[in-house]
């Protein structure tokens, strides 16, 4: 077989939307990011080598709001299509994909310290959709939301 295989690389990510009440942290990203700049999302970033996802989701919880959390539970997988361009291309060429885990968990205070990666934001779930979105519009958080009030896991595909 010749040629890069047709099956996907992706870089695993963790997304994590903590909650109090009806509330959501929200992070507005730094307009110095070099992606998504001034944009809105939940807080998380890369699975480091050989880190559980669970403990990936809360390190990057604590280390970007400084909250301890309880209730950390799995919401959704997204699976981003390498054609979106947010990776660096592979030795063969290949642009690998982004597989997100999606985490929902409960804050039991708000007090957040300041992030370097942006504002941190508790916002109403009511208000949502005012917010300009990483992904365009609040899918995420909803479906977030919705897996929070359920227990179902959603999946989703952006390509």
């Amino acid at each position: 077989m010749s040629g890069p295989s047709p099956r996907y690389v992706v870089v695993p990510r963790t997304l994590s939307f903590v909650f109090h009440g009806d509330r959501v942290l929200v992070l507005k990203r730094s307009p110095h990011k070099r992606l998504f700049p001034g944009k809105a999302n939940g807080v998380g970033g890369h699975v480091e080598a050989g880190e559980e996802l669970f403990a990936s989701a809360r390190r990057e919880i604590e280390e970007e709001t400084g909250l301890a959390v309880a209730d950390l539970r799995l919401a959704g997988v997204v699976h981003v299509d390498p054609g979106l361009g947010q990776t660096e291309p592979l030795a063969d060429g290949r642009r690998p994909g982004v597989v997100v885990f999606v985490f929902n968990a409960e804050a039991e205070d708000t007090a957040v310290q300041p992030s370097p990666d942006g504002e941190l934001l508790w916002v109403p779930l009511a208000e949502v959709d005012r917010l300009d979105w990483v992904d365009g519009d609040p899918r995420l958080v909803r479906a977030a939301a919705a897996a929070r009030e359920t227990g179902q896991v959603f999946s989703m595909y952006f390509g």
